[in-house]
């Protein structure tokens, strides 16, 4: 049903997570479809082949939705699949802006990821120049003994 179209819509992401590689058939597919989107944007510039690629996906994620959901059951699985779809689309566009702003030196703002960023251990965008943790600023301030006190 619509958990087994969740699942496949996570595979990339969790294979990335758990071994940071990705299959390179799934890489190869992608490099594919940046290189259409890349000739498009050349000839129309980059409104139309974005907005063309974001339909493209929501209609094959819809198509493949229906096929893999029993009918009787599309109509109750339809919201956990656009709330599952949609969660997946922003972590992706979390983790390109994370870390194309990082590539290209640009600040992106602080990321929606950085919990699971402190639980990988990964230090990205801002968080590099953070302090560890919100005290640290505090003890790294503080003299090494308390000043005599003034009686």
């Amino acid at each position: 049903m619509a958990e087994e179209t969740q699942s496949q819509l996570n595979d990339a992401t969790q294979a990335d997570q758990q071994s940071n590689q990705l299959d390179p058939a799934f890489v190869e597919a992608v490099n594919d479809y940046l290189a259409v989107a890349d000739k498009q944007t050349q000839k129309v510039g980059p409104g139309g082949p974005a907005m063309a690629i974001m339909f493209a996906a929501a209609r094959f994620n819809s198509h493949h939705f229906l096929m893999a959901v029993k009918p009787m059951y599309a109509a109750q699985e339809r919201k956990n699949f656009l709330d599952q779809s949609t969660e997946t689309f922003r972590k992706m566009l979390n983790q390109h802006l994370d870390g194309i702003g990082e590539e290209r030196g640009i600040d992106v703002g602080d990321s929606e990821l950085v919990d699971d960023y402190l639980a990988a251990g990964v230090k990205i965008g801002r968080m590099k120049d953070a302090a560890q943790t919100p005290a640290e600023g505090y003890v790294a301030a503080a003299q090494p003994t308390p000043p005599a006190s003034q009686a």
